[in-house]
């Protein structure tokens, strides 16, 4: 299995990701969309590359996006489908060959202005 680790923003993310499916979808969306990210995450651990991660070094050197509608498709059917995902992952790869995810941000949202300190230049 691919390492990989959530930053204490995407962890804030997540959290209020799922609280707001679980309040809008019930119990079953939010498990669904919860699959969703897990399985997104999974992606681009094995394949940062993969078609749907784009590169996006106007953020941070080595910054990727890998919206969930690209992973959608492997998650098992008897999980359930997200109709409409609407959120995108923000990440990069460590000096360790290690994921981090440093948001998981709404595709509405403006990128450039919300990125964790870390990926901003010193």
């Amino acid at each position: 299995m691919p390492k990989y680790r959530l930053s204490p923003l995407a962890e804030r993310d997540l959290e209020e990701i799922l609280a707001w499916s679980q309040e809008y979808f019930g119990e079953q969306g939010r498990l669904r969309y919860e699959t969703l990210i897990v399985q997104a995450i999974r992606d681009v651990a094995v394949g940062p590359r993969r078609p749907g991660c784009r590169s996006r070094p106007e953020i941070a050197e080595g910054a990727l996006t890998h919206h969930l509608i690209n992973s959608r498709a492997h998650v098992p059917k008897t999980r359930g489908r997200v109709r409409k995902p609407r959120h995108f992952l923000l990440a990069r790869l460590t000096a360790d060959d290690c994921l981090e995810i440093g948001r998981v941000l709404h595709d509405s949202m403006d990128l450039e202005r919300h990125p964790p300190d870390e990926y901003r230049p010193r």
